[in-house]
C-alpha cells in the first residue's frame, strides 16, 4: 500500500509534508487493510518517510 501512495504527496515549496491521510486511508480501505493497522501504522511510515525525502532534498540542493 505504502508503495502506492507516491502521487498523494503533500508539498511545499522545498520539502514535503507528508501524505494526503483522506486519500491513504482510502486507499488501504479499497486495499482491504484494517482501519486499526492503517491507523497505526501510517503516521510512523509517514514521518520516515517525510525526514528522509526531505533529506534527500537538502543534500541534492547543496
Amino acid at each position: 500500500m505504502v508503495g502506492r501512495l507516491g502521487g498523494q504527496l503533500r508539498v511545499l515549496p522545498g520539502a514535503m509534508i507528508g501524505w494526503d491521510m483522506t486519500a491513504a486511508l482510502a486507499l488501504g480501505d479499497a486495499l482491504g487493510v484494517p482501519p486499526l493497522a492503517m491507523a497505526e501504522l501510517l503516521p510512523e511510515i509517514e514521518a520516515v518517510m517525510v525526514a528522509k525525502y526531505n533529506e534527500q532534498m537538502e543534500r541534492s540542493d547543496g
